[in-house]
This record gives C-alpha cells, structure tokens and sequence, in this order.
C-alpha cells in the first residue's frame, strides 16, 4: 500500500510540475522544476524509497530508449549519418577518457574504472530537454535532427560504455581487446534480438489481425510490452538489452509504415505513449530530487574524506565536469564540422562554412537528461564482497550537478545563439508534400468514382450517389489544383489552404462548444455528445497541424 502511494505521489508532482513550468515567466527547464519538487516532498516527508538499480534500469530505460528508435526521423539520420556517427560514437569514447580522467584527477579516492563510468554516464545528451528550453527561440529543424540521432546513438553507446567500466570496477581487471571483443559480440547480438522479436511480433499481430481483426487495446499494450520483451530477452542471452531497445524501437517504425493499424489505433497509441514519455521522465526528475539531500549529506561525507573539509568543493568538481563536457564537446564538433566540409569538398558538393556560432550551439544544446539520471543510479550498491560501491552517492551527485547546471546553461545560451542562426539549409520538402497530397487526392477520387458506381448501379436513386460523389470529389479537385500551382500562386494556395483551415477550427470549436451546451441543457443525451465531441475533437487535431 505504500508503495502505491509514494507512486501516486510522484506522478502527482509530476503533473504539479507541468503546471509550474507554464506558470512561469522565465522558461525554466521542467526538469529543474521536478527536481526542485522532489526535494520539497524529501524535506516535509521521508517516503523511505529505496532504488534498486537493476530494477530502475528496467522500467525506465527500455520504454524510453525504445521510443526515441521509434520516433526518430530517418530521413534526417540518414542525410546526416556522418555527423551523427562522429558525435555519437567518437564523442562518446572523447568524453570517457577524458572527463573520466579529469576525475580520477580531481577525485582521487574515486577509483578509475568509477570515474570512467561516471564519465559515460554523463555523455549522453538529451534533446526533448534542449528543444523544452528552446521553445521560445526554435532550433532549426536541420540540427534538431542531428541532435535527434545522435542522443539516440549515445544514449545506448554511453551506457554501454558505462556497464563496462562497472564490470571493471567490480572485478578490478579490464582488457581492452577483450573489451572490443565483447563490445561487438553484445551490439550485434542486442541490436539482431531487438530487431527479430520486433519482427515476429509484429507478423504475429498481422497474422492475428486478418483473421480476427484488431483490437485497439491489445495493439496498444503489445507495443508497451515489445522494449521490456527486447531488453530481457537480450540480457538473459548476455547481449546489450540497451541496444535491442533502441533496434526493436527503430524496427517499429519501419514496420509501421505499412500502415495496417487502424487509426483509432494510431491516435490512442500516440496519447498512450506521449503519457508514458511525459511520466516516466518527470518521475525520474523527482526522484533525484527527493533522494538529493541524502545523496548531498553523504557526497559531502566522502569529499571530507579526500581532505578536502569545505563541502563548496562539490561545486568546483561539477563546475569542472561541465567545463570539460563543454570544452570537449566544442572541440570534437569544430572537428566534426571541418572532416564534414573536407569530405563535401571530395564530393564537388558546395558547402558554406558554418559560423562560430553553429559550432557553439551545437556544443552548448548537449544537455544532460533523463538517461544519463537513470544511468547514474544503476550504478551497483555494493561490490561483489557485500563492500559499498566506491564513490556512488558522489557519481550520483556529480551527475545530478552536471544535469542542472547543463540544463541552465542552454537555457540560458540557446535563445541567444539560436536567435537568427543559420545553418546549412535542409532539403526542402514542400514539392514532395505537394505531391504525396495530390497523388492522395487523385487515389481518393479513383475510389470514391468506384464505390459511387457500386452503391449506385441498378438503383433508381443513382442520381443522389452521383451527387454526393460529386461534392466530395470537387474537394480532392480543389486540392490537386492548389497544390499544382508553382510561383506566386502556390504562395497565393497556400495562404487560402491556411485561411480555411483556421476557419475550419473555429467551427469545429464552436460545435463542441454547442454540444457542452445542448447536454448541460439536457438536450442531448450523454452518449451522444460524447460521440459528437470526439468527432470533433479528431477533427480539431486534424486542423491544428500545420
């Protein structure tokens, strides 16, 4: 019963955090605001949580790696593999050595191989945080997508990264041929599970569907249980459960493609997964916060053990491991950026040389997140002979630090280095959205003309089943027309298509409004303005899209 309530308690914050953000006159990152609330429910209360890490690790990683594979866009990580690749993978090995020494260095009491682990889990970036911060200056959707790819690369190449330098820590020996070895062995056999059980599950359901048809909820869960199902199965074969996550996440994706789920489907599974996105990461925020005084008390207790007796050195080691990530992280993106522009040079492709400040945006929108929080409080409670973990609770503050402080750097440096920057342009994709809408448009009249004339054959009415497949195949006209047109009068198209649409929503709000009205008069019956409402409701967000 307890359990339940702390649970509903942090949910609770997480919720009351969404508020406060909104409410706030300065865009403070939400993470901020949950770690600031977990630390007032630790002050007034003592929930006794108690995180097991291997636990930890499997309710919260799997989902979230998994819909980050799903939802990436893979156009843009293709077009921008070789960047990606260079700040995913090398970076991510740059970082590892070099913040993990720099701490070994700072911290000597903190043994190496725990320095380099908390030097991986900090090198995985978070862009839902980055893009949170830049809402109000929005970062170009070209470097959202490499920003995009490269924290769902990181994230799984960090982590590894991670439990090997955990393993080291616990057996006291490390090889490196081994480890390249067994680094290899576990990526190919993680990403192989994440992407066969992907697939027979999904053939399954298709199988399941034709002959039984679908239903929504099973669909639903099933895909909320594919990552867990990936991540253990992976692990049980002693292969990278991270990386079966992000693989069966990237192998849905292109499943889904097919589109053979309905849109009841697709609409539920969206606000289903959004929920689930928007919990888990604000629970692992709070949770940090509320565990942070104790954290602090016995970070504190282990620095006065290193000889330092002021407490405020806390400050100059995560001040320092900033400093680090963001030098590091400027270095090896000027790098990147020159080996980018050499080799379209090779190509014969035209390239402009990005300014400075491309470069330092690039480098200050690596803020830390939730999977480098979830990381960090993996890390292992004892050894193997029932010993405490060398130097836990001070990774962990340390990379609770290095989160805050990242997240209050961009978001106080983006807006300023975002604001009319430019970067190399992305290919447009208005003529190829122009086209897919017409070739929709031309299949929907090829339709509605074949079903007009079965309903209509033989009947003496055939004229009303003309009429009506007349008004709607006006509409897909209208369409293929406006969205023929080139030159000025596509921008002319375009602004009626815009005009329409914002009168289409304010009819459609109107009519719900009216629907609230008629059944608080009890004019209409709950049902049916319940189905009304939702008919409205689909349309609404139909039209909101721009």
């Amino acid at each position: 019963m307890e359990s339940i309530s702390v649970s509903l308690l942090l949910l609770s914050a997480v919720v009351v955090s969404g508020t406060l953000t909104r409410l706030s006159p300065i865009p403070v990152p939400q993470p901020i605001v949950q770690i600031a609330l977990g630390a007032a429910i630790a002050s007034v209360a003592d929930l006794g949580v108690t995180l097991d890490p291997d636990l930890f690790f499997l309710l919260f990683l799997p989902p979230l790696l998994f819909l980050d594979g799903w939802r990436i866009p893979k156009e843009g990580l293709l077009r921008d593999k070789g960047v990606i690749l260079e700040l995913a993978l090398g970076l991510v090995v740059f970082t590892v050595l070099g913040v993990g020494l720099l701490v070994h260095l700072l911290i000597p009491s903190m043994p190496l191989a725990v320095a380099f682990a908390l030097a991986a889990v900090v090198s995985p970036t978070d862009p839902i945080a980055v893009s949170a911060i830049a809402a109000r200056v929005p970062i170009p959707h070209r470097l959202m997508h490499i920003l995009e790819g490269e924290s769902l690369l990181n994230d799984a190449s960090g982590l590894v990264c991670m439990r090997f330098a955990v393993a080291a820590a616990l057996t006291g020996t490390f090889s490196l041929v081994d480890a390249v070895g067994t680094f290899f062995w576990v990526a190919i056999g993680g990403i192989a599970i994440g992407v066969a059980l992907t697939w027979l599950v999904m053939q399954a359901q298709r199988f399941l569907t034709r002959r039984l048809g679908e239903e929504t909820g099973s669909q639903i869960l099933i895909s909320l249980l594919i990552p867990f199902a990936a991540y253990l199965v992976a692990e049980h074969l002693h292969c990278s459960g991270i990386l079966a996550a992000v693989a069966a996440g990237v192998t849905m994706s292109f499943g889904e493609r097919s589109g053979r789920a309905s849109a009841t489907t697709r609409v539920r599974r969206t606000a289903v997964w959004d929920t689930v996105q928007f919990s888990m990461n604000g629970i692992i925020f709070v949770l940090l916060g509320e565990q942070l005084p104790q954290i602090a008390a016995s970070a504190i207790h282990i620095v006065r053990e290193t000889g330092h007796y002021d407490p405020l050195w806390l400050i100059v080691y995560v001040v320092a491991i900033n400093l680090a990530l963001a030098v590091l992280r400027f270095v090896w993106v000027w790098i990147s950026l020159r080996f980018t522009l050499y080799r379209a040079a090779r190509s014969g492709i035209e390239f402009k040389r990005p300014s400075w400040r491309l470069v330092a945006a690039t480098s200050l929108a690596g803020a830390r997140g939730a999977i480098t929080l979830a990381g960090v409080l993996t890390l292992p409670l004892t050894m193997g002979d029932g010993s405490p973990f060398p130097g836990r609770d001070l990774a962990i503050f340390l990379a609770a630090g290095v989160i805050i402080v990242s997240l209050v750097a961009a978001s106080i440096g983006l807006p300023f280095l975002l604001k009319n920057l430019e970067i190399p342009p992305e290919p447009s994709s208005q003529r190829e959205e122009d086209e897919a809408r017409i070739r929709g448009a031309e299949a929907a009249i090829r339709a509605i003309e074949a079903m007009q004339h079965d309903m209509g054959e033989g009947r003496a009415d055939a004229d009303i089943y003309a009429d009506a497949g007349a008004r709607l195949m006006d509409f897909y006209r209208q369409r293929i027309d406006g969205r023929s047109k080139t030159g000025d009068d596509a921008e002319l198209a375009r602004r009626i298509d815009e005009i329409e649409r914002r009168l289409r929503l304010a009819g459609v709000q109107a009519e719900r409004a009216e629907f609230f009205r008629l059944a608080k008069g009890r004019k209409l019956s709950e049902d049916l303005m319940k189905k009304l409402v939702r008919e409205t409701d689909l349309a609404e967000a139909r039209f909101s899209v721009t």
